[in-house]
């Protein structure tokens, strides 16, 4: 059983069959602390979870969740979001009055619902709720912001397809476990870490200079607030490297440039078609106990 934000149709539920394939079976939750806690519970073996997107930006609140579960990274998924405009069959866009859909969904489609000022947009819980609830419901003047899969399962219209501001539209999934149940990597090429940095001039700049020096490649370094602290901030850093001698080259270089580091999981980069033509489906990473 695989934990997933979000309900049937969902983008969460697409990314979870492109890691584990189609036959998976998969726990929806309502949230994303909800879903952590499936895993921590055991009630589900992995999760599936947004981390971010290439027009929306990070869903911050994640990567604290990440950092207090104790939960392990091992896997990513790139996902392309192509995000249609749902409503009842025989509905037509001068029929639409409200705009319904998750708020990421809804800031990716920003410039589309722009050109229609007099649409209210509602924020829901969930893409492919907000559609099921269109049918369920048989909402006239109603639209959901949701993707094909919604569309299928509810059977709606298509009123405006692909309407994200840009077409090159990813979502980048962490796959993530506990630690007992994860098998490792025989050969990660990528991984996820936590850090604080020193509160003294330079400190960032000489860990940056570490990673540099040992050729691995920082793809991702995002700040988080801590909590109770005052403009006092706890980094997380994707690192991306040929050969796993790197990472435990890096870490013992980091450790004593930081505070508080951690290894939240060394993995197999995702494939991430992001640059190319055509898309091909993710290969499943990881093999869990």
């Amino acid at each position: 059983m695989i934990a997933i934000q979000g309900f049937a149709g969902s983008f969460h539920q697409i990314a979870a069959h492109q890691h584990f394939g189609a036959d998976v079976a998969v726990l929806p939750c309502a949230t994303f602390t909800g879903l952590v806690q499936a895993v921590a519970q055991g009630r589900a073996r992995a999760a599936v979870m947004a981390i971010e997107n290439s027009i929306a930006g990070s869903i911050l609140p994640n990567y604290t969740l990440l950092r207090k579960t104790g939960l392990r990274v091992v896997g990513e998924v790139y996902l392309h979001i192509g995000q249609q405009l749902l409503a009842l069959p025989g509905q037509t866009l001068a029929d639409i009055r409200e705009v319904h859909s998750h708020p990421m969904a809804l800031l990716q489609c920003a410039d589309y619902l722009g050109q229609h000022p007099h649409w209210k947009l509602v924020e829901t819980e969930d893409t492919a709720l907000s559609a099921q609830r269109i049918r369920e419901q048989q909402r006239t003047g109603v639209a959901a912001v949701a993707g094909h899969l919604a569309a299928e399962l509810f059977d709606l219209n298509v009123l405006a397809a692909d309407i994200q501001s840009e077409k090159n539209n990813y979502t980048r999934f962490l796959v993530v476990a506990r630690p007992d149940d994860a098998r490792p990597v025989e050969q990660p090429t990528k991984a996820s870490l936590y850090f604080e940095a020193p509160h003294t001039t330079g400190s960032l700049a000489r860990i940056l200079t570490a990673v540099a020096e040992r050729g691995v490649n920082l793809s991702k370094l995002q700040s988080c607030p801590q909590p109770g602290r005052t403009w006092h901030y706890f980094f997380h850093a994707d690192l991306e490297f040929d050969a796993p001698a790197q990472l435990d080259e890096t870490l013992a270089a980091l450790a004593p440039l930081t505070e508080n580091l951690q290894l939240l999981g060394a993995y197999a980069k995702g494939l991430d078609d992001s640059k190319s033509q055509h898309s091909e489906p993710a290969k499943k990473l990881l093999t869990l106990a």
